[in-house]
């Protein structure tokens, strides 16, 4: 089992249901922290404890730090995407230790959104075997992939700091590297090394979410620094990932072109030969939504001032109700093409996948 790093998780309360501690891997994770008090649930979902004073982000640290909740994933299913990826792959994990300003994940679990491990990875695991077998061989190419199918296995977690709590990330990868017509594939802001001892044998997608680094610093928060994840881009492409990068999200500061030219820049002199020759990258706005705004208020209102900018941004409606707000159309489509352009100066190796 894989251990953590202080200070991003120092686990002293597991929150677990039944099931999950009669499990394999639920038994490995409590044996991971003996020290751990275990408290019983009977839902992964229903804490009163991690859910308290939305505006108290000293409170939110430490749940993330101190708390990790243990559950059964009870529907297990992969549904179509057609962006980034093919599919997404049902979750082994949600919730994240690290609190970026903008995420739209902690509005589920009380904003505080310690990281929920899912035990069952074996079912997980044999559902998506009989998924990718299912799907035969791609015979199309399109923007996720010119010959795989690629499954999205991190959409609602950072896999590589789950892969710090349980062996759930690497036995995904374990099984995507026997796939030869499929490929995992998960963004991370969170550079872990451990990872690069799994041999995946080109068959898992890293993309390393990369910003300027002012502006990371405003906002992403617990994160590792923008220029450690340049660095490690190299090394896990040596280490057999396919590496691209995840320009999400592109927030548009008054300085934002001077900043992501200097970073595509950076980047440029930083990688090598090898990296390029495999690279490509997502581009990915800014969507922000009027509760998380208000609660960022009580907290963090820097922030806020790069991701709250009523003059250049348009309210969006999105299918659960939640009132988001986006860059207004053109300024939009004009601000993509301005960074489509950058990358093609500036990084001239890296091909644009997708932008959104």
């Amino acid at each position: 089992m894989p251990s953590a790093p202080s200070p991003l998780l120092q686990i002293s309360r597991i929150y677990a249901e039944d099931a999950a501690l009669a499990l394999p891997r639920g038994q490995e994770i409590v044996g991971a922290w003996p020290d751990a008090e275990i408290v019983p649930v009977a839902s992964h979902w229903q804490i009163p404890e991690v859910h308290g004073d939305e505006a108290n982000v000293r409170r939110w640290v430490r749940i993330k730090t101190e708390a990790l909740v243990l559950g059964v994933k009870k529907s297990v299913a992969t549904r179509l995407n057609g962006r980034s990826a093919d599919f997404i792959a049902p979750s082994t994990a949600n919730g994240c230790a690290m609190a970026c300003a903008y995420c739209y994940v902690p509005r589920r679990k009380g904003y505080s959104n310690p990281v929920t491990v899912f035990a069952n990875i074996e079912a997980i695991s044999r559902h998506l075997a009989r998924h990718i077998s299912r799907q035969g061989p791609k015979t199309e190419p399109n923007q996720c992939d010119p010959e795989a199918w690629v499954y999205d296995i991190g959409e609602n977690s950072d896999c590589s700091v789950d892969a710090l709590i349980s062996d759930n990330v690497r036995d995904l990868t374990d099984l995507f590297r026997m796939s030869p017509t499929a490929k995992a594939s998960f963004a991370t802001k969170y550079v872990n090394r451990n990872l690069l001892d799994w041999d995946p044998a080109g068959r898992t997608r890293i993309r390393f979410s990369l910003m300027p680094h002012e502006t990371a610093k405003v906002t992403d928060i617990r994160t590792s620094p923008i220029a450690e994840r340049i660095a490690a881009i190299d090394d896990f492409v040596a280490a057999g990932y396919e590496v691209h990068l995840n320009f999400s999200p592109v927030i548009l500061t008054p300085t934002w072109i001077a900043d992501w030219t200097a970073l595509l820049r950076e980047v440029n002199e930083t990688i090598g030969e090898r990296a390029k020759a495999q690279l490509a990258c997502e581009i990915i706005m800014l969507t922000h939504n009027d509760r998380l705004h208000e609660v960022n208020l009580g907290w963090h209102p820097r922030g806020e001032d790069l991701l709250w900018t009523p003059a250049i941004q348009e309210p969006k409606v999105s299918q659960n109700g939640a009132v988001n707000v986006r860059y207004r159309h053109p300024y939009k489509a004009d601000a993509v093409a301005t960074l489509r352009e950058l990358i093609a100066r500036e990084l001239p190796s890296c091909r644009v996948r997708y932008a959104f």
